[in-house]
């Protein structure tokens, strides 16, 4: 069974740095595109940031320079660096992944979803 655990969430001052994590565990084959999402209370989900299987990194959804995703496939978590965190931060934060597993015989491919990590900027 794939799950996706983070960690690293909680409360801090306007200003201050987070580094969020995510871990995959199970019967892992391999580990395709990761991101970070983020809820705002009252709001949507939304992307946060994307890195691909090559390193690649996008940003959709973040302030150029105060936030960084890197990814670890060695030990198969993905992070969310943040910096100078604003008010507008606050949100749950979620991990997401495609993840490839072996389970029934053979291999499949999912899109996996952690169960979120409060993040909290008070002024």
């Amino acid at each position: 069974q794939v799950q996706l655990v983070e960690s690293g969430g909680g409360l801090v001052q306007t200003g201050e740095s987070l580094r969020l994590s995510c871990e995959v565990s199970g019967s892992i084959t391999m580990l395709g595109s990761m991101a970070w999402y983020r809820q705002p209370p009252g709001k949507e989900r939304s992307v946060v940031a994307t890195i691909s299987i090559g390193g690649r990194a996008n940003y959709q959804g973040a302030e150029p320079g105060r936030f960084t995703i890197t990814r670890d496939d060695a030990k198969k978590s993905v992070a969310l660096q943040m910096n100078n965190l604003k008010s507008e931060d606050t949100a749950v934060y979620y991990c997401n992944a495609d993840v490839t597993y072996w389970g029934n015989s053979r291999y499949n491919t999912e899109n996996f979803w952690g169960q979120g990590t409060q993040v909290t900027v008070s002024s």
